[in-house]
């Protein structure tokens, strides 16, 4: 099977694009920071929120992209705790933009078998998101196929804090004397306890940072910059990512050739935690 018989080229540059790319070794799990939506309207003399309608609007394709190429999951970076600090127009113009996003594409979603999942502080949220969001969640929960994961309200320390403080609720609860945590431990108490760890992050915009995303999961993640604005990141930048990361060698700490675990950039033999 090749490339293109999951994904049906639009033009020649993303079907010379496909052609590199091994349908086999495509990563389980990929997360991306989407960022870039304000530069992205300043340069064209729009205001911000054209910016944020764009990367919806591009966010729908890079979803059915990787729907179609059957990537078992996908995190976008939506929403995060410090984007609070935002005007308040440009904050109740993302939750808006989040409702009407999921009203018009709910239908396609559960259509397509994907599950939709949201991660973060969602008690936060406006009532009205909350509901939308929980009403989305339910529908989809018995869908089989890739888990879209939406970072809504989150922040990768705060996301740490509820795992100790779950972690430590259980352990008076059941009035042990003595517990010690454990990499599992916390792993299993995180928003996305039993999702693969991510395998490859983008981030869009060219900033070299990870914003206090997925700190825990993506220890082991190859990660892909792009000077490419997120309303620009089209299915052809997306592919030049997987190909870029087909190349890769995950190495896990060791060294290759000389005994230590070494194996291509892609998650056959499982997750790349220590072992």
């Amino acid at each position: 099977m090749k490339a293109r018989d999951l994904l049906k080229p639009a033009n020649r540059e993303e079907a010379a694009v496909l052609e590199q790319l091994n349908p086999r070794l495509l990563p389980h799990h990929v997360a991306i920071i989407m960022d870039g939506n304000g530069r992205w309207a300043q340069r064209r003399h729009l205001p911000r929120l054209a910016g944020h309608r764009a990367g919806v609007q591009k966010a729908r394709e890079i979803i059915e992209s990787c729907a179609r190429l059957k990537l078992e999951a996908l995190t976008l970076y939506a929403f995060s705790l410090e984007n609070w600090r935002r005007p308040r127009r440009e904050v109740d113009f993302l939750m808006h933009l989040l409702r009407e996003y999921l009203k018009k594409e709910l239908p396609a979603i559960h259509k397509n078998n994907i599950r939709l999942l949201v991660i973060g502080r969602s008690q936060r949220l406006p009532e009205a998101v909350r509901r939308d969001v929980g009403a989305a969640m339910q529908l989809t929960a018995k869908n089989t196929g890739m888990k879209l994961i939406v970072a809504l309200n989150y922040g990768g320390r705060a996301e740490l804090v509820d795992a100790v403080n779950a972690i430590l609720e259980r352990v008076q609860q059941n009035g042990q004397a003595a517990f010690r945590a454990d990499e599992k431990s916390i792993s299993d108490n995180l928003y996305t306890a039993g999702l693969p760890d991510p395998d490859l992050l983008i981030r869009t915009s060219g900033e070299m940072r990870v914003s206090n995303f997925l700190l825990w999961q993506i220890a082991y993640a190859e990660l892909y910059v792009t000077e490419t604005l997120w309303p620009d990141f089209g299915r052809v930048r997306l592919l030049e990512a997987l190909v870029e990361y087909q190349r890769r060698e995950r190495r896990y700490g060791g060294l290759a050739g000389h005994g230590g675990r070494s194996e291509p950039a892609h998650p056959e033999g499982g997750k790349g935690a220590d072992e």
